[in-house]
């Protein structure tokens, strides 16, 4: 039996007359570009965060990029983030005309280690962009500390951590995106909260910041044909609004299953191979369900098991950022970042969806095992 890394079909039927409506009335209103249906996502999207303001964007990318932009970050400036992460990460940090920063990372939650990004630190630093990996929160109580000693900005990449959450300082549960300056949202078709193409946002509950992504994703305009500023062209599309409109009332739903899907992997694979650990003070929203061996051959044997199988499965990153030829100007080489580097060689990504069952369950994870006796 074939196990995909993601079935996006399986949770369409349920909800298929209430999208196919929703789509129908912004066709019927020709309202494709910044339609009401954008403004009421928006809303709806704070609230659920807990954040003062949301703006739709066209991808996770661009919700990245204008974040940075909005919260001053300048040609010439320094960005510290990790270096195990999808590119998009860095590259908006240069395309802000930044210098990204790499950092190590923590060799359990692989997440950003502060006492990795203290070292980074130069008078040039001006923000800290830390990845929540996988669903996994990084220690937002350390990252925080250190921003506000070095006065730093806080720009949250949880592209793959919506509904995701953390204990700020042990008493008051945050949504993951809702604790430093912004918090920037992906809703690629694969998200916990995905749409029917691309999209993305930023939360934020800072006035200024608000005001500055509301222009920036629309040419640098507050009003039309008048721009303040050079922008882009990075709105939500109204049809993608009208639909992540009805996801949204759904995904905390999706992630309790996601996390029994989680719950089921690690019971059958207690002792096979390490599992991910969530700690107390936090939430893992499981957009991935990453296992990791002792050894690079351990790894790629049963990778290469499980794709024999049918199974799929993905490594998330191979390679980690520092030693990718885009960043070769930055000098960086084997050895700098070692954990990040011993992290990158032994994981590997399960399959992973709200609607997995448990003998799908059980498919991967007897594959799993079998692996690891050949």
């Amino acid at each position: 039996m074939k196990v995909p890394m993601v079935d996006m079909l399986a949770g369409y039927p349920p909800l298929k007359d209430e999208i196919e409506t929703a789509v129908k009335g912004v066709f019927n209103k020709a309202n494709f570009i910044l339609g009401e249906e954008v403004a009421r996502f928006e809303k709806e999207f704070a609230a659920h965060n807990g954040a003062k303001y949301a703006v739709g964007v066209a991808n996770g990318t661009d919700a990245l990029r204008l974040a940075l932009i909005a919260s001053g970050i300048k040609p010439g400036d320094e960005v510290i983030t990790s270096p195990f992460t999808f590119i998009a990460t860095a590259e908006t940090i240069s395309q802000a005309g930044a210098k990204p920063v790499f950092a190590d990372i923590d060799p359990v939650t692989y997440t950003l280690d502060p006492v990795s990004v203290e070292k980074k630190l130069t008078p040039k630093t001006r923000a800290i962009l830390p990845v929540h990996l996988y669903g996994m929160p990084c220690d937002m109580d350390a990252l925080m500390a250190i921003a506000k000693k070095h006065d730093l900005r806080v720009i949250e990449d949880t592209a793959q951590a919506f509904t995701g959450k953390y204990l700020l300082g042990g008493k008051d549960w945050k949504y993951l995106g809702n604790i430093g300056d912004c918090g920037t949202f992906s809703f690629f078709p694969a998200k916990n909260l995905g749409a029917f193409g691309d999209g993305g946002a930023v939360t934020t509950n800072d006035d200024k910041i608000y005001e500055e992504l509301k222009a920036l994703r629309n040419h640098g305009s507050k009003v039309r044909y008048i721009h303040d500023m050079e922008g882009f062209n990075a709105r939500l599309d109204t049809v993608q609004a009208a639909v992540l409109s009805i996801r949204l009332r759904h995904v905390e739903k999706w992630t309790e299953m996601r996390n029994a899907a989680a719950a089921g992997y690690a019971e059958a694979l207690k002792g096979v191979c390490i599992t991910p650990v969530t700690p107390a003070n936090a939430r893992h929203s499981f957009n991935y369900y990453t296992i990791r061996f002792d050894a690079k051959a351990k790894r790629d044997n049963a990778q290469k098991h499980l794709t024999g199988q049918g199974i799929a499965n993905q490594i998330y990153y191979p390679i980690s950022l520092h030693l990718q030829k885009a960043y070769a100007h930055l000098g960086g080489k084997l050895g700098d970042l070692p954990v990040c580097e011993a992290v990158q060689d032994t994981v590997f990504s399960l399959p992973m969806f709200p609607e997995l069952t448990g003998e799908q369950i059980k498919i991967v994870t007897d594959a799993v095992k079998q692996a690891v006796k050949l």
